[in-house]
């Protein structure tokens, strides 16, 4: 060996090993970034799948509202003619039902009703149950306590006005009178 030989030979060698796994190290490193990139791509559509599926799920929901409570308005303002119609009904005495003058009046009067009762059904509209109830703020409107010795304070005695649902939801509270204790 001579005296140049000796220092360089391993210097050599480590600048051969050096550059070759630099492009190895190079290749990994970009490897590397790639699945972080693809993993990133993923998780973005992961994302952007569950953003389109809620999005989805809410305008069927609010396309469902729409069917079920688009005739709000228009049955708040029946409710009026219901109420006459009750009116009616309650007004006529007993004599004059059993009247043949006022068989027919009184037998278009009850048919109406019951068309109008039919017509809420079929749209969802209910009845609220009033009398014997616990009051429920949800429902009720307390317009007066009454002293009652037969029912519980806070049980429904008195049905001022009739209260009704739209499928889950309140149209129109009952107004009602309230047990009070004696």
């Amino acid at each position: 060996m001579t005296e140049n030989e000796t220092p360089e030979a391993p210097e050599a060698d480590l600048r051969e090993e050096t550059a070759a796994g630099a492009p190895e190290l190079q290749e990994h490193d970009r490897l590397a970034e790639l699945e972080e990139q693809l993993a990133d791509a993923k998780q973005q559509i992961l994302y952007a799948q569950a953003e389109t599926q809620n999005v989805r799920r809410r305008a069927e929901q609010e396309a469902r509202n729409a069917r079920d409570y688009a005739a709000t308005g228009f049955a708040r303002d029946v409710l009026s003619v219901a109420d006459n119609v009750s009116r009616a009904l309650a007004a006529i005495p007993d004599d004059l039902r059993v009247d043949e003058r006022f068989k027919g009046l009184v037998a278009g009067l009850e048919a109406t009703a019951r068309e109008l009762d039919a017509v809420f059904g079929r749209n969802g509209i209910s009845r609220i149950e009033a009398i014997g109830q616990t009051l429920d703020p949800h429902k009720h409107q307390a317009m007066m306590e009454v002293p009652s010795a037969d029912a519980a304070p806070g049980t429904v005695v008195q049905e001022i006005q009739a209260g009704y649902m739209i499928k889950d939801r309140l149209l129109r509270p009952a107004l009602v009178g309230v047990a009070k204790a004696g």
